[in-house]
C-alpha cells in the first residue's frame, strides 16, 4: 500500500508541491522504521505516530523554521524515544536510460562502510563498486522511495568520480523511477556531485533513528 508520505514526496519530485503557506501537515509514520520532519518551501510535514495536535502545540503559528529547528526535533525525539540523525538537503532525479557510463561491478561485501551503514535503513540493498575506488549503493529507504549513497575512496578523490557514480546510479533505475538522495548541506563536494548528475533540491529531511543507530 502506497503511504500518503510516498504520493506527497512523488508529487513533490514531479513538481506539485505542497502549499507554500506556513502550514505543518502531520502523517502517521509509513513503517516501523520511519519517522522525521520534510520541510519544503514555507509548508513541513512531521511523518510519526502522534496526534496533530500535539505537533501543532510545540510549533509557533508561523514560524517556518520551527519544525527542523533543535526544540522541536528535541521533543519529538524524547516523544518517539528517538535521537535526530542528521537535517540533510533532500535531492531526486529520474532514471536514465541505457547502461551506466561507468563500468560496474556487483558488489557482496556487506562489511564495506557505505553498505552497512545503508543496511541499517534501507531494504533491499544493493551495491557496486568500480576498479578505481568507487562505491555506488541503492536501497528502499523512507516510505519505500529508492535512495542512492556514493563513496570515493581517498585516493580517487578530486577527479569527478563521485559526479560519474551519481549519474551512473541513475541508469540503475527502472524506467519512471524516481532515485533519491540525501546529503548534509555542509558536504559541499557532495552537493556539487549530486547537481552535476542532474538531481534537484526538493526540500530538507530530518530523520529520526532509535538510539544507537545514528550516522
Amino acid at each position: 500500500m502506497t503511504s500518503g508520505l510516498s504520493k506527497l514526496l512523488t508529487a513533490a519530485a514531479r513538481g506539485s508541491f505542497p502549499p507554500a503557506d506556513g502550514s505543518v501537515t502531520v502523517l502517521p509514520a509509513p513503517s516501523p522504521r520511519d519517522a522525521g520532519v520534510v520541510s519544503f518551501t514555507a509548508h513541513a510535514v512531521v511523518f510519526a505516530d502522534v496526534p496533530a495536535a500535539w505537533v501543532h502545540e510545540r510549533i509557533p503559528p508561523g514560524d517556518l523554521a520551527a519544525p527542523l529547528n533543535p526544540p522541536f526535533l528535541s521533543a519529538l525525539g524524547a516523544r518517539l524515544g528517538r535521537e535526530v540523525n542528521n537535517i540533510d538537503l533532500l535531492t531526486v532525479a529520474e532514471a536514465l536510460p541505457g547502461p551506466p557510463p561507468l563500468a560496474l561491478t556487483r558488489s557482496t561485501d556487506r562489511d564495506h562502510p557505505r553498505t552497512a551503514r545503508a543496511l541499517r535503513h534501507r531494504d533491499a540493498v544493493r551495491a557496486w563498486t568500480t576498479a578505481d575506488g568507487g562505491t555506488v549503493v541503492l536501497g528502499r529507504g523512507v516510505a519505500g522511495r529508492r535512495e542512492l549513497a556514493v563513496e570515493v575512496d581517498d585516493a580517487a578523490q578530486g577527479r569527478g568520480l563521485g559526479r560519474e557514480l551519481a549519474r551512473s546510479a541513475r541508469h540503475l533505475v527502472p524506467a519512471g523511477e524516481l532515485l533519491w538522495a540525501q546529503v548534509a548541506p555542509g558536504n559541499a563536494r557532495s552537493v556539487r556531485a549530486l547537481l552535476a548528475a542532474g538531481f534537484r533540491p526538493v526540500g530538507a529531511e530530518a530523520l529520526l533513528v532509535p538510539p544507537g543507530e545514528r550516522g
